[in-house]
């Protein structure tokens, strides 16, 4: 089994920088990629960014330019860097991950996702 962690969720001014962290444990052989999606109210959960093993990252045009993704492989934890938050950006942000546990066994995890609140 696999855990997801997120940390560093909160009420935020509009314009602030915040960064999420997403840590995972458990039986991990390997992690291919990583991201992070998030759901407001009354909208279906959309992909933010991901990032690959290797580095490649994509994001949502509505974030480009303003959030950048990175992980670090030897913690298995990836992050997402928040800078310029607008009102709209409020949302439940939740990480994921494709994790290989054995040589043929891969499963998605999610975590249970941190609150992000931006006030205008």
């Amino acid at each position: 089994q696999v855990q997801l962690v997120e940390s560093g969720g909160g009420l935020v001014q509009a314009g602030g920088s915040p960064r999420l962290s997403c840590a995972a444990s458990g039986t991990i052989f390997s992690i291919n990629t990583m991201g992070w999606y998030r759901q407001a109210p009354g909208k279906q959960r959309e992909l933010v960014g991901a990032i690959t093993s290797g580095g490649s990252t994509n994001y949502a045009d509505s974030v480009k330019g303003r959030f950048t993704i990175s992980r670090d492989n030897a913690k298995n934890t990836v992050y997402l860097q928040m800078n310029s938050l607008k009102p709209e950006d409020t949302a439940v942000y939740y990480c994921n991950a494709e994790v290989w546990s054995a040589a043929i066994v891969r499963n998605t995890y999610w975590g249970h996702g941190t609150q992000v609140t931006v006030s205008s």
